[in-house]
């Protein structure tokens, strides 16, 4: 790339101190909104970095020695250090100079590559008894005023093997996924000025003072690096690396020295307050998540349903302030459904049939089931793994455990040697099938079963489908199956669990396997391994189940329902407003580099 070259300006447009305040104006006026958009902290500090390698970030001083200039002392200087055979005369770049600069640039600026100011990927020498510092890939941060840790080492120990680097390089990961988290760093305060360290590093040395290494920074974690530098990357899937050749011929646009100085300033400066404001979202974050903690906490220590509409009452009046975030409103429905399941959310009704008189019908049925051959008795639960009651239930209610009134069974399991036997292939759950209240139905695998064991396995509308584990978030997940398909069958992996009469309300069972209460009981009976979690079919059907009067399911089942439906149309404003928001902050920051 020849010195000096500039990309034409657009009709009507400069590259003057009016450009520059414009967008500094923009940049220091709208930070509020920049920095509540969707990931806007993160979104701002790229637009910073954005804005100091194109020119726009500082005023440009007349009196500052035109980049021009510092090319032709850099190459003067290059060529004394040939000449007294400190560094090797650099081979031309053929395609350097058919680039296309990405932007224009200020009239003192100059387009250059790092090839042309610097060296790329240098090598030391030392005395191989010289203690020097020694830095893995570890410990190399992503910040832009993040400071490298380092080991302490002798030379002879990394000479080889390893990348070199000395005091006032800069080093920037060429791996994938470090080099798209930007993993750079300037290397300071080394161990008598020499340091090597991971393989997976290019390293650009400035030639003695003629740029400023964390201006070369702000280049190579700018957002116009990254995002080309992403499509140049070579090699399989997971080991993908910056070639070289990148660095050294990508368009580097160089400033005067001394504004180099004011840009790096005024970098330390913004990036300060983009820290000032992520403490203030944390903290602010933080302080309402305990807020509506503690009064959703009030709606679940209310004694009854009159006391519930109270407090509710009183939350109301704070609904859209308090409730303006995903998790806050996560949190509302978890509480809803809590209090739900213990008797909170609708009154009771004294002329409803007690629980009691449905459960005597259930084990009538149940009976005449196993009598009958239609179910199979299953073996009885040992006392001992039959848990108390977790909480009281109001008048009319009762406590059992699944087993007494669901019929709980396992699923086709996978794999099984079935030679001679004859085969048909239907459509199966899977555990991620299984989604807490509904079904995900996109993806659906088949299996191969004998054909009369279908029948066996085959779903019915209202079944109860839970799923066994995985992930914690997996234990205990349950969703009711409304005859989606015609005919499909569960894995081994997914409980399902039948209403032994008509007289059931699939949709209450639903909301309690969901509820607080129940994952806290699968969380304790799982078996624990390693970031993973089971429940098996004895602590499922040992589970405890509170029964209230048939009549006030089905009331609870629609009081829900409608506050859950609130609750997404709260979610569904806020989405909106977040997109709106995101909309304004990327109009600001197109006019922001324009």
């Amino acid at each position: 790339m020849t010195a000096g070259n500039k990309s034409p300006l657009p009709p009507g447009e400069g590259q003057g101190e009016g450009s520059i305040l414009s967008a500094s104006t923009l940049l220091t006026d709208n930070l509020p909104l920049l920095a509540g958009a969707p990931n806007g902290i993160k979104k701002l500090r790229e637009l910073i970095l954005e804005l100091a390698v194109r020119g726009k970030l500082v005023e440009q001083d007349v009196s500052d020695e035109p980049a021009s200039e510092l090319l032709k002392r850099i190459a003067v200087e290059k060529a004394r250090l040939v000449a007294e055979g400190k560094i090797k005369k650099q081979k031309p770049l053929a395609d350097s100079v058919e680039r296309v600069p990405p932007a224009d640039l200020p009239e003192s600026w100059a387009w250059s590559s790092l090839n042309e100011v610097a060296l790329v990927n240098p090598r030391n020498s030392a005395e191989d008894s010289l203690p020097v510092s020694f830095v893995p890939m570890t410990l190399i941060g992503v910040r832009f005023d993040s400071a490298h840790s380092q080991e302490q080492r002798l030379w002879s120990e990394v000479k080889q093997g390893f990348t070199h680097f000395a005091e006032g390089d800069i080093g920037v990961a060429k791996i994938t996924p470090c080099f798209e988290n930007s993993k750079a760093c300037v290397f300071s305060n080394l161990t008598n000025g020499l340091g090597a360290g991971t393989t997976e590093l290019h390293i650009v040395r400035p030639i003695n003072g003629t740029i400023d290494p964390r201006y070369v920074l702000a280049y190579l974690k700018s957002p116009q690096f990254l995002t080309v530098g992403e499509t140049k990357m070579t090699g399989t899937a997971g080991q993908k690396r910056l070639p070289k050749d990148f660095v050294e011929a990508n368009p580097f646009p160089l400033p005067p020295l001394a504004e180099q100085h004011r840009i790096v300033a005024k970098v330390d400066e913004l990036m300060a307050l983009c820290d000032r404001l992520e403490v203030q979202q944390t903290d602010a974050a933080s302080a309402h998540a305990q807020l509506v903690q503690a009064l959703l906490g009030s709606l679940t220590q209310a004694s009854d349903a009159t006391e519930f509409a109270a407090n509710w009452q009183r939350l109301a009046e704070h609904f859209h302030t308090l409730f303006n975030t995903e998790p806050s409103i996560d949190a509302l429905k978890q509480t809803l459904l809590q209090l739900a399941v213990m008797g909170k959310l609708v009154p009771q009704d004294p002329s409803d049939e007690p629980a009691s008189e449905l459960l005597k019908r259930i084990q009538t049925e149940k009976q005449r089931l196993l009598v009958e051959g239609k179910s199979r008795k299953q073996k009885e639960l040992l006392s001992e793994n039959i848990p108390l009651p977790p909480y009281g239930v109001p008048s009319g209610w009762e406590w059992e455990i699944l087993d007494s009134i669901l019929y709980i069974t396992g699923g086709v399991t996978l794999g099984r040697k079935l030679a001679g036997r004859k085969m048909v292939s239907k459509p199966y759950l899977r555990v991620a099938n299984v989604q807490r209240g509904h079904l995900a139905l996109d993806v659906m695998k088949e299996v191969e079963v004998p054909e009369d064991e279908v029948s066996k396995y085959l779903l019915k509308n209202s079944d109860l489908l839970i799923t066994e584990g995985g992930d914690w978030d997996k234990v205990g997940r349950t969703a009711v199956w409304r005859d989606e398909l015609p005919e499909c069958l569960h894995q081994n992996h997914v409980f399902r669990a039948r209403a032994l009469t008509d007289e059931f309300e699939s949709r209450w069972a639903e909301m309690y396997l969901n509820s607080t209460t129940a994952r806290d009981y699968f969380a304790g009976s799982s078996k624990q391994t390693t970031n993973l979690a089971s429940i098996n079919m004895t602590q499922l059907r040992a589970c405890a189940f509170p029964v209230p009067p048939l009549a006030e399911q089905h009331r609870i089942v629609a009081k829900a329902d409608e506050l859950m439906a609130l609750c997404d149309q709260l979610k569904t404003q806020l989405s909106q407003a977040r997109q709106l928001n995101e909309q304004l902050a990327s109009t600001l920051v197109e006019q922001a580099v324009a």
